[in-house]
């Protein structure tokens, strides 16, 4: 675990000399760092739908949208850190851990939640069938993801830490390939992959996030970009929530629209999308989930710095937008 902390560290704090060494100027632009999951859905929904452009038009402002896509939130935190992005849209486990090393950021907001849009996951005829049965197994997951907030989560209820099995750390795309290789026998996934393999009647849900994890992703700003944009920023938040509304009143054209942007059929995604809540809005309850998150990173060693959540979520932008 310490390797991995360090690996981490390492990362972030690479990327932030190559920020300093060679900077770049911002410019009249908005970055964002986003995922080509459902759970955000509602800012593919803004990109096409041209929300954003229209919200910055109406405080009477334009900016280029840079898009920028990364397989999971740790490689998110190192372009953050390297002074790449503005807005990030990412779990809450690794958001928390860019702030505890150094990453001037806050929470603006909420991207969705969704207790059922993660899960643990085993091979369909595996003969695993409650968390105490991973024990001595190989257990799959993104370290540092908020999936691995799940797994130990799901651990517990089985009366097993950690060191109860071999974990190991692979990506979304390789943890596919060694399900369906055989070379593992469990893992802690996200949407989209878990309905991709559930369809293809690859792996069943072990166990997933319902009254244990939330399922928990934010929209993180750097401190800088929200000082000097606070307009801007209330745009985006505001074209994100537009995004929201528009899939909630219409589910069948989102999911028509936004498909390629999350790697699922429209047939595939319009049950996927009902599994999230989308309102972006920072509920008294979503703290105390993300204060969860961070005691677990606190306890096993993946920060080492605790990180005050009371002031690293900013609820205000919302607030100040009218979203509830």
């Amino acid at each position: 675990m310490k390797r991995f902390l360090n690996i981490v560290l390492t990362g972030v704090f690479a990327f932030a000399a190559t920020s300093l060494s060679s900077p770049k100027a911002q410019g009249e632009e908005i970055r964002l760092a986003t995922q080509a999951i459902p759970a955000y859905a509602p800012i593919f929904v803004a990109k096409h739908k041209g929300f954003i452009q229209e919200e910055l038009a109406k405080i009477k402002t334009t900016a280029e949208i840079k898009w920028t896509s990364f397989p999971a939130g740790p490689p998110i935190n190192e372009s953050f850190a390297a002074g790449q992005q503005d807005f990030g849209f990412l779990g809450d486990v690794p958001a928390i851990i860019g702030k505890s090393a150094g990453i001037n950021t806050k929470i603006v907001a909420l991207t969705s939640s969704g207790a059922k849009t993660l899960a643990v996951v085993v091979p369909s005829k595996s003969a695993i069938s409650s968390p105490s049965g991973l024990k001595g197994k190989k257990v799959a997951v993104v370290k540092g993801s908020y999936a691995h907030h799940l797994l130990l989560l799901v651990l517990q209820k089985g009366g097993l830490t950690v060191n109860d099995i071999e974990l190991i750390n692979l990506s979304q795309a390789d943890i596919a390939t060694a399900l369906l290789n055989g070379n593992i026998d469990a893992a802690a996934i996200w949407e989209p992959l878990i309905t991709k393999l559930s369809s293809q009647g690859t792996v069943r849900v072990l166990a997933d996030g319902t009254g244990i994890k939330k399922g928990v992703l934010v929209i993180i700003a750097t401190n800088e970009f929200v000082t000097k944009n606070r307009a801007k920023t209330k745009a985006v938040l505001k074209a994100y929530k537009r995004g929201a509304d528009f899939i909630k009143a219409n589910p069948s054209e989102a999911a028509q629209l936004i498909a390629a942007d999350v790697n699922l059929t429209p047939e595939l995604l319009l049950p996927v999308l009902k599994k999230f809540n989308y309102n972006p809005a920072i509920q008294p309850e979503d703290i105390g989930e993300i204060k969860k998150s961070e005691a677990f990173l606190l306890s096993n060693g993946l920060i080492r710095a605790d990180v005050n959540i009371d002031s690293f979520v900013d609820a205000s932008l919302t607030k100040e937008i009218g979203i509830k």
